[in-house]
Parts: structure tokens; C-alpha cells; sequence
């Protein structure tokens, strides 16, 4: 179905892969246009409850964009280029299910955008970190600036992208842009741990944390607010029944996502 990207869904846990190892997984038009397809897929299949993104191969998440694309753009290409990245990074990020990035290598430019659109990151003790679009001449477009500085502050993203330096998993877990690192091999094993745990939980109250959350940086909309709406719409589910009376009966609950 996908040319740049591998699919497999386990449970509920999707996971894609990004296929271009022999390029370090970089971010062409070809892999942008099948993530925006597949994103498509992940919010319209009932099948799938949670997704792991990862990239293939043993050195890369994702190295950065095809730099081969960027030249003689001019700045009405940068202009769409980056807003196509952008529109699939919302995406990613306002996903009602939850997407977690196991960074298995490099995370460079917009490999490091990717990995901050999900909703949290596992990283493998070899991935490094870094947005080094200063040493082209360029800045980041795919919302690093923005992202980046949310995750770890002002201070220590600016120094990263004016630098174009690169930080490892443990300084990485140090700032808060991953939640956990681990040995190469067990990457995906923690994943889906987390995955199916949070896949135990109900499908509309997860749905409504991540948006609620993402209501935080989002000027145009009023956060508390958000948290108001979306605490009060749980109420109307059979899963908030559900829920308190298995709390209440002292039993497991068993939730359905309506």
C-alpha cells in the first residue's frame, strides 16, 4: 500500500515505519504524502487504538528533510514546503489517539520536528537529537522553533538550533524532550507497554487529554475552557458509567469508546 513506509498493526498498537534506511529515513515529498495518507488511516480505522512511529534501520528515526528537494525553491517553495510540513505535523499532534515516536537514531531537522509532534517520545540509548538547519542557511519550518522551546525552553532550544549541535538520549531525558530511553532492542517493547496501558483506558477521555493539552499552546483558544468542555463531554459517555461503576464495584472496567 505504501512505498517509503511499513505498516503493521498488532492488538490495536499500528506501528509505521519509516523505509528509507538507505537515505537515513529522510523526509522527501514521497514519505510526507504517505504519512499524510496513513494519518488519514489512523483516524478513520476503528482497528487502530494507538501508534508507534519509528524508523528503519539500526541508525535512524529520521535524518532530517531531502535537502536535495530545498534547491532553487525560492522562498514561495520554502513557504509551501513548510506549510505542508506543518499541516501533517498538526495532524500528528492533534491525533485523538495517542502517537508515540521510538527514536532508534539520528533525529535531525525534521526528524526532530516528527518526533516532537507525537504525543511524547521513547528514545534508544544511540538516538541523537538536533535541528543543524543553520548549518544550511536555513532555520527550522516544520514547527521546531516552536515545539522545541515548549519542551525544553526557550534558553536551551535557542542554543541547539543557533548552534546546529546535536544532544544525546541521556541529555535528551535530561530536558524532558524524551520520557524514557532504553537499550536499542527493547525500544518498541517499552512502547507497546505503554501503548497497551493506555489503550486500557477509555478512548474518549484519552482523546479528550490530548486535546485539552495541546489546548495549552494554542493562543487561539482558551485552555481551562478546553479542559471544561471536554471534562464536562465525558459525562455523556457509557464509558464514564462504565468507568465509576467498575471503581465503585471494585472490579476492572470495560470500555467500549462511546
Amino acid at each position: 500500500m505504501y512505498t517509503t513506509l511499513l505498516t503493521h498493526n498488532d492488538n490495536g498498537i499500528f506501528t509505521i515505519t519509516i523505509n528509507r534506511p538507505e537515505k537515513l529515513n529522510a523526509l522527501n515529498g514521497q514519505v510526507i504524502a504517505e504519512l499524510e495518507a496513513v494519518m488519514h488511516e489512523v483516524y478513520t480505522n476503528p482497528s487502530i487504538k494507538s501508534v508507534l512511529l519509528t524508523g528503519a534501520g539500526e541508525k535512524s528515526f529520521v535524518a532530517g528533510a531531502d535537502i536535495s528537494e530545498f534547491i532553487g525553491a525560492g522562498s514561495a517553495g520554502g513557504k509551501t514546503l513548510a506549510r505542508r510540513g506543518q499541516d501533517l505535523f498538526f495532524k500528528i499532534e492533534n491525533c485523538p489517539k495517542v502517537v508515540i515516536a521510538c527514536v532508534n537514531g539520528f533525529a535531525l531537522g525534521g526528524g526532530c520536528e516528527l518526533a516532537m509532534a507525537c504525543h511524547f517520545r521513547l528514545a534508544s540509548e544511540n538516538a541523537k537529537f538536533g535541528q543543524p538547519e543553520v548549518n544550511l542557511g536555513i532555520m527550522p519550518g516544520y514547527g521546531g522553533t516552536q515545539r522545541l522551546v515548549q519542551l525544553i525552553g526557550k534558553g536551551r532550544a535557542l542554543e541547539l538550533m543557533l548552534t546546529g549541535g546535536m544532544i544525546d538520549a541521556s541529555a535528551a531525558f535530561a530536558s524532558g524532550l524524551v520520557n524514557h530511553v532504553v537499550v536499542p532492542d527493547q525500544l518498541l517493547t517499552k512502547a507497546k507497554e505503554i501503548a497497551t496501558l493506555i489503550q486500557s483506558k477509555a478512548p474518549v477521555a484519552v482523546a479528550k487529554c490530548i486535546e485539552a493539552a495541546n489546548a495549552v499552546y494554542n493562543e487561539a483558544l482558551n485552555g481551562y475552557e478546553t479542559e471544561l468542555n471536554a471534562f464536562s463531554a465525558c459525562f455523556d459517555t457509557t464509558d464514564m458509567v462504565e468507568g465509576t461503576t467498575a471503581f465503585l464495584e471494585k472490579r476492572k472496567p470495560v470500555f467500549t469508546g462511546k
